[in-house]
Protein backbone atom coordinates (compact mmCIF):
# COMPACT_ATOMS: atom_id res chain seq x y z
CA UNK A 1 0.00 0.00 0.00
CA UNK A 2 1.39 3.15 -1.29
CA UNK A 3 1.27 6.58 1.38
CA UNK A 4 0.47 9.72 0.45
CA UNK A 5 0.16 13.49 2.15
CA UNK A 6 -3.49 13.87 2.85
CA UNK A 7 -5.46 17.13 1.89
CA UNK A 8 -6.90 19.06 3.74
CA UNK A 9 -8.49 23.20 3.88
CA UNK A 10 -7.62 25.04 6.59
CA UNK A 11 -11.40 24.68 8.25
CA UNK A 12 -10.63 20.93 7.87
CA UNK A 13 -7.41 21.05 9.34
CA UNK A 14 -8.87 23.02 12.42
CA UNK A 15 -11.75 20.58 13.03
CA UNK A 16 -9.39 17.82 12.53
CA UNK A 17 -6.68 19.48 15.07
CA UNK A 18 -9.36 20.03 17.94
CA UNK A 19 -11.29 16.29 17.35
CA UNK A 20 -7.88 14.37 17.52
CA UNK A 21 -5.41 15.50 20.42
CA UNK A 22 -2.62 13.44 19.17
CA UNK A 23 -2.51 15.60 16.13
CA UNK A 24 0.83 18.10 16.04
CA UNK A 25 0.51 21.67 13.99
CA UNK A 26 3.91 21.97 12.40
CA UNK A 27 4.56 25.28 11.06
CA UNK A 28 6.91 25.15 7.86
CA UNK A 29 7.75 28.33 7.16
CA UNK A 30 10.55 30.48 8.32
CA UNK A 31 10.93 31.65 11.83
CA UNK A 32 10.84 35.55 10.72
CA UNK A 33 7.10 34.98 9.23
CA UNK A 34 6.30 32.34 12.00
CA UNK A 35 6.90 35.24 14.45
CA UNK A 36 5.80 38.42 12.54
CA UNK A 37 3.35 37.32 10.05
CA UNK A 38 1.58 35.11 12.47
CA UNK A 39 0.66 31.52 13.01
CA UNK A 40 -1.69 29.42 14.29
CA UNK A 41 -2.53 29.08 18.08
CA UNK A 42 -0.46 26.36 19.15
CA UNK A 43 1.42 25.33 16.38
CA UNK A 44 5.47 24.04 16.46
CA UNK A 45 7.65 26.44 14.17
CA UNK A 46 9.89 23.59 12.26
CA UNK A 47 11.02 25.62 9.44
CA UNK A 48 11.38 23.48 5.77
CA UNK A 49 14.14 26.49 4.07
CA UNK A 50 14.70 29.14 6.70
CA UNK A 51 17.42 32.22 6.43
CA UNK A 52 20.44 32.96 6.33
CA UNK A 53 20.72 30.34 3.16
CA UNK A 54 17.36 29.38 1.99
CA UNK A 55 18.37 25.87 2.21
CA UNK A 56 15.88 23.03 2.70
CA UNK A 57 16.75 22.25 6.30
CA UNK A 58 19.07 19.23 6.41
CA UNK A 59 17.31 18.86 10.03
CA UNK A 60 13.72 18.74 9.10
CA UNK A 61 13.04 15.03 9.82
CA UNK A 62 14.76 14.55 12.81
CA UNK A 63 13.46 17.67 14.53
CA UNK A 64 9.80 16.60 13.66
CA UNK A 65 10.64 13.11 15.27
CA UNK A 66 11.79 14.77 18.17
CA UNK A 67 8.59 17.05 18.77
CA UNK A 68 6.76 13.44 18.58
CA UNK A 69 9.11 12.13 21.47
CA UNK A 70 11.14 9.51 18.86
CA UNK A 71 8.02 9.57 16.53
CA UNK A 72 7.44 6.18 14.89
CA UNK A 73 6.16 3.04 16.06
CA UNK A 74 7.55 -0.01 14.49
CA UNK A 75 4.64 -1.96 14.05
CA UNK A 76 3.24 -0.75 10.44
CA UNK A 77 -0.81 -0.77 11.81
CA UNK A 78 -0.01 1.41 14.15
CA UNK A 79 0.23 4.54 13.22
CA UNK A 80 1.87 7.47 14.72
CA UNK A 81 0.66 10.55 16.20
CA UNK A 82 -0.85 12.41 12.93
CA UNK A 83 1.02 15.93 11.62
CA UNK A 84 -0.78 18.50 10.05
CA UNK A 85 1.68 20.82 7.64
CA UNK A 86 0.86 24.32 7.24
CA UNK A 87 2.96 27.19 5.36
CA UNK A 88 2.27 30.46 3.13
CA UNK A 89 -0.40 28.74 1.03
CA UNK A 90 0.70 24.84 0.98
CA UNK A 91 3.27 24.46 -1.20
CA UNK A 92 6.64 24.12 1.24
CA UNK A 93 4.18 21.71 3.39
CA UNK A 94 3.69 19.35 0.86
CA UNK A 95 6.89 19.06 -0.22
CA UNK A 96 8.04 18.86 3.53
CA UNK A 97 5.30 16.12 3.88
CA UNK A 98 6.54 13.64 0.94
CA UNK A 99 9.45 13.84 2.55
CA UNK A 100 8.14 12.96 5.80
CA UNK A 101 6.60 10.03 4.05
CA UNK A 102 9.76 9.00 2.75
CA UNK A 103 10.74 8.61 6.35
CA UNK A 104 8.24 6.69 7.47
CA UNK A 105 5.42 8.56 8.87
CA UNK A 106 2.49 7.66 7.63
CA UNK A 107 -0.35 9.90 8.94
CA UNK A 108 0.80 13.49 7.30
CA UNK A 109 -1.40 16.23 6.23
CA UNK A 110 -0.85 19.34 4.25
CA UNK A 111 -3.39 22.07 4.65
CA UNK A 112 -3.70 23.09 1.08
CA UNK A 113 -4.42 26.94 1.04
CA UNK A 114 -2.08 27.65 4.29
CA UNK A 115 -1.93 30.65 6.68
CA UNK A 116 -2.26 33.24 3.87
CA UNK A 117 -3.61 31.48 1.08
CA UNK A 118 -2.53 32.29 -3.12
CA UNK A 119 -2.12 35.81 -4.39
CA UNK A 120 -5.49 37.87 -5.22
CA UNK A 121 -5.22 40.11 -8.47
CA UNK A 122 -3.48 42.67 -6.69
CA UNK A 123 -1.07 40.39 -5.02
CA UNK A 124 -2.02 40.80 -1.95
CA UNK A 125 -2.32 37.17 0.50
CA UNK A 126 -5.11 36.79 3.23
CA UNK A 127 -8.05 37.99 0.78
CA UNK A 128 -8.91 34.69 -0.90
CA UNK A 129 -8.29 31.75 1.46
CA UNK A 130 -5.84 30.50 4.23
CA UNK A 131 -6.07 29.70 8.10
CA UNK A 132 -6.14 33.70 8.75
CA UNK A 133 -8.78 34.78 5.93
CA UNK A 134 -11.13 31.43 7.46
CA UNK A 135 -11.16 33.44 10.92
CA UNK A 136 -9.46 30.51 12.30
CA UNK A 137 -7.18 31.44 15.78
CA UNK A 138 -3.53 32.86 15.51
CA UNK A 139 -1.57 34.83 16.88
CA UNK A 140 1.94 36.58 16.16
CA UNK A 141 4.90 38.20 18.46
Amino acid sequence: MEIHVKSLTSVEAYEFLQKEPRAVLIDTRSNMEFLFIGHPIGAINIPWIDEPDWIINPHFVTEVRKVLLGGLSHISTVGSSPVVLICRSGKRSLEAGELLIKEGFIDVYNVLDGFEGELDEQHHRSTKGGWRFDGLPWEQC
